[in-house]
């Protein structure tokens, strides 16, 4: 039988991480394509302790269909610790736990933009999101990023030049891919621009939590008086990505249509997940966890860095981030990126090219993503070594 796609999931490619992350699984690969948390910041013992005791203790609450708007304890938990720590919610916001920070990202396409509406975004930009995005029919208009995020004169100009656009997407905080973060100043007039021009501001914030140097900069949503910001948070990099939990602060206005696209996406999110992440708050002290773990990424972010210095040298431009989990690297004129993506993969190496996080994937780019997170610290200093390997090739070329 002949399947005809829809129209619109006939142009949509797989994303290039996920492609490239087949290859990490052959065996001696060095992954520096993968966005996963260190393994060794994973709470096992833990999880594996509340698990046993919800199971237990209530194990009919944790199998049966759960609501909608999430798991009441944990939806007031969500919203009295980030009350504290980022002043983020208010009376006029409603906390909505979601499978994923994608999922987020799903349900505020799906009812804030039609079909051939415009969504303004970084450029980059994660790859999950765009892809999302396009999957609902979106276009895509990029805002290109500089060393303190989002360029706001030519955020201004891409505003004016789609008066019709729907909202703008962020990652203010160590941006995925670029490593960058927001400016308060830049925060500030963003939330301007937004207001005075009727749009929505989705801030994803998945990363937000796991600063290594640096002061905290107050998030977008702090600032909301309108309520004109959807934001998105995560435990996938704080506790376990395997879980799929994260939530959602949605100006109230907006909740009950939310809501509607969470039952219309998966009914809940697992209610046995939602209690392991309810019972870790009320049994461990998660913001003594969160400095734990700051402690293994400053380690892995020093190294790998330190290594790109002493192997890459000058042919391997980046800023380097203060948190998160990714290094954005820009190679030199001289050398093709997709050329020496593919060197990397013959020599065992995985790292992700530049084009996956574009709104254009088919203009030319010369950066490529790096994880430091994911691998061994035996594997970062090795992969970059041979990164660096060939790097000399090309130069011995001349």
């Amino acid at each position: 039988m002949s399947y005809k796609l829809s129209d619109k999931y006939r142009n949509l490619k797989p994303s290039a991480v996920r492609e490239i992350l087949k290859a990490t699984n052959e065996p001696g690969m060095i992954a520096f394509a993968g966005g996963s948390p260190a393994v060794e910041a994973f709470p096992c013992e833990e999880v594996r302790k509340l698990s046993a005791e919800i199971l237990a203790e209530d194990p009919v609450s944790a199998l049966v269909y759960g609501v909608s708007e999430g798991y009441e304890p944990l939806r007031q938990q969500v919203s009295q610790w980030l009350k504290r720590r980022e002043n983020v919610g208010g009376d006029n916001d409603s906390v909505i736990i979601t499978a994923g920070g994608t999922q987020v990202m799903d349900i505020a396409t799906r009812i804030l933009a039609s079909e051939g509406d415009t969504i303004i975004c970084e450029e980059p930009s994660f790859i999950g999101s765009l892809n999302c995005f396009r999957s609902h029919g979106c276009k895509l208009a990029g805002v290109p990023i500089d060393d303190d995020g989002m360029n706001i004169a030519a955020l201004k100009k891409v505003v004016e030049s789609n008066p019709g656009a729907k909202f703008i997407y962020t990652i203010p905080n160590f941006q995925n891919p670029g490593g960058t973060t927001l400016s308060l100043k830049k925060r500030r007039e963003m939330y301007e621009i937004a207001r005075e021009n009727n749009l929505v501001i989705v801030e994803d914030n998945p990363y937000g939590n796991l600063r290594v140097e640096g002061s905290d900069v107050p998030s977008i949503k702090s600032m909301d008086t309108d309520g004109i910001v959807l934001y998105a948070g995560s435990f996938s990099k704080i506790l376990a990505p395997g879980i799929r939990v994260a939530y959602a602060v949605v100006p109230k206005p907006m909740a009950g249509a939310f809501t509607i696209g969470k039952q219309v996406s998966d009914v809940h999110t697992g209610v046995l997940n939602q209690m392991i992440v309810s019972r870790w708050f009320d049994e461990y002290d998660v913001d003594e966890h969160i400095e734990n773990i700051k402690k293994i990424y400053l380690r892995k972010r020093n190294l790998m860095c330190d290594a790109l210095d002493k192997y890459c040298g000058e042919r391997l431009k980046y800023v380097k981030p203060q948190g998160g989990l990714f290094i954005w690297a820009r190679l030199t004129e001289k050398i093709d990126m997709l050329e020496y993506v593919g060197k990397l993969i013959e020599r065992r190496v995985a790292v992700v090219p530049g084009t996956a996080f574009m709104t254009d994937d088919t203009a030319p780019c010369a950066y490529i993503r790096l994880n430091f997170s994911t691998p061994s610290d035996e594997d970062i200093v090795k992969g970059v070594k041979i990164m660096g390997e060939i790097l000399n090739e090309y130069e011995d070329r001349k």
